[in-house]
């Protein structure tokens, strides 16, 4: 009698579906950003040397950009108040609904992936909660995101007192900034004439397969994003990636052969390395901030680009030892500030900050622009700039200083500067506003000067 074949064994069954690893790691970024305040830069550090990175990093960013409008539609769901289930668990689940509503997969995989996510992330208890929750959501989410949609804040996924402030501030225009910000940011370079030209990229580019379009001046969109380690000439600084409107800083600043130069709040040192190649011929470029990490990415743009510059770890609140009695011919001061005109880029804005924040950055900002400007020598140019939307930290903080200072006053917009479509000419300076026009971030800008 012939005998039978032994069975073989079934292939032992991967511990979790593929992307749930990805689904964890995300959720996990979410967690940090929205219980323990980290930045989103900072949550995602962990994943640097994952194969998946870019996937963890869309999806957690695709959830930080939308969490205020998935919260208030996967909260009811919950048999219990969503706000007592544990905080990990709730960043589960509000980023699977991401997943759900904004990724290509299958709506009914995602649930799949949530519940192995739920072991990962050290939930495992948790996995019918998270099977039964987002079950209801895949055939309700219509009805849910409809009900957290009546409420205009929630619709664009932004906390009301961002709304409301920005709806005093540009009444109308308020509806647009909110939707951009919700767009995802093209990826901007910027050349640098004395080694490269926006043609030569653009014919480098699209030799590798890759397109391109001119911005303007120096500035190039990529169509898609890259690793700047794929961009020609990025390794020897002849193209740098920066926004567009971060570019105008350097040509406002105006600095000519033989000055000195100051760039307060430098890091992380994309405008000292403008300025730094756009005259190379200065007699001294000090760049100043007071945080020690940053600082040493100025260094790194600097040396990438073979420049140098003095770097000097201080806070310019008060004018430091090292720069008593020293006086500048152009000084930029690139002020922190609430950086709601990047929010596109950096959606864990809209979950970090806070109303009372801004009358604190208003506050350092009129600072740092005191000192800055005792440091200006007579005749001199200070630019003052931020990344902010707001009023209150940009033409009310430079009216205010211009009030208390009558040897202070106004520059125009340079005759040789072409002015970015869409640029707003404000009672004080001019602001760009995010995805406009020029199709840049959210900048304001005005030009000081110190009497003779």
């Amino acid at each position: 009698m012939k005998r039978a074949a032994p069975r073989r064994r079934p292939p032992p069954r991967a511990r979790h579906a593929p992307g749930a690893e990805t689904l964890a790691y995300a959720a996990r970024a979410v967690h940090a950003v929205v219980f323990d305040g980290r930045s989103s830069d900072a949550a995602l550090e962990t994943v640097e040397a994952r194969s998946d990175r870019a996937a963890v990093r869309a999806v957690a960013l695709g959830t930080l950009r939308w969490y205020l409008r998935l919260l208030p539609a996967i909260a009811p769901l919950s048999t219990r108040p969503f706000a007592e289930l544990a905080p990990q668990l709730q960043a589960l689940l509000v980023t699977a609904a991401h997943q759900v509503e904004y990724s290509r997969g299958a709506p009914e995989a995602q649930v799949h992936l949530a519940v192995d996510a739920s072991r990962i992330v050290g939930e495992g208890r948790a996995s019918g909660v998270v099977n039964a929750m987002l079950r209801r959501f895949v055939a309700q989410r219509a009805e849910l995101l409809a009900a957290a949609d009546a409420d205009p804040a929630q619709k664009h996924a932004h906390p009301r007192w961002l709304r409301d402030a920005l709806t005093g501030a540009w009444g109308d225009a308020a509806e647009s900034i909110l939707a951009a910000n919700n767009l995802h940011p093209p990826m901007m370079l910027r050349v640098d004439p004395a080694q490269s030209s926006v043609d030569d990229f653009l014919r480098a580019w699209r030799a590798l397969g890759r397109e391109a379009h001119a911005a303007g001046g120096e500035a190039i969109r990529l169509e898609r994003p890259a690793s700047v380690h794929d961009l020609p000439g990025f390794d020897t600084g002849a193209v740098s990636v920066q926004d567009a409107g971060a570019q105008l800083a350097a040509p406002l600043l105006d600095a000519r052969a033989g000055m000195r130069v100051l760039d307060a709040c430098a890091a992380p040192g994309g405008k000292t390395l403008h300025i730094a190649q756009r005259t190379p011929d200065l007699a001294e470029l000090v760049a100043v901030d007071d945080d020690a990490s940053r600082l040493e990415r100025v260094h790194e743009n600097l040396e990438r680009a073979r420049r140098t510059a003095t770097l000097l770890l201080a806070d310019l609140r008060d004018t430091p030892t090292a720069l008593a009695g020293k006086r500048f011919d152009r000084v930029l001061v690139d002020a922190p500030c609430s950086a709601t005109g990047v929010i596109r880029r950096h959606p864990d804005i809209k979950l970090l900050r806070r109303s009372d924040d801004i009358a604190g950055f208003a506050a350092t900002q009129a600072k740092i622009l005191a000192t800055a400007f005792e440091l200006l020598a007579p005749g001199g140019r200070l630019v003052y700039c931020t990344c902010s939307v707001l009023p209150a930290e940009n033409e009310a903080v430079v009216r205010a200083f211009l009030d208390a200072h009558d040897e202070a006053g106004l520059a125009d917009w340079p005759e040789s500067l072409a002015r970015p479509p869409g640029l707003l000419e404000r009672s004080v300076g001019w602001q760009l506003l995010p995805g406009g026009a020029a199709g840049t971030d959210g900048f304001y800008y005005a030009c000081l000067t110190r009497k003779e």
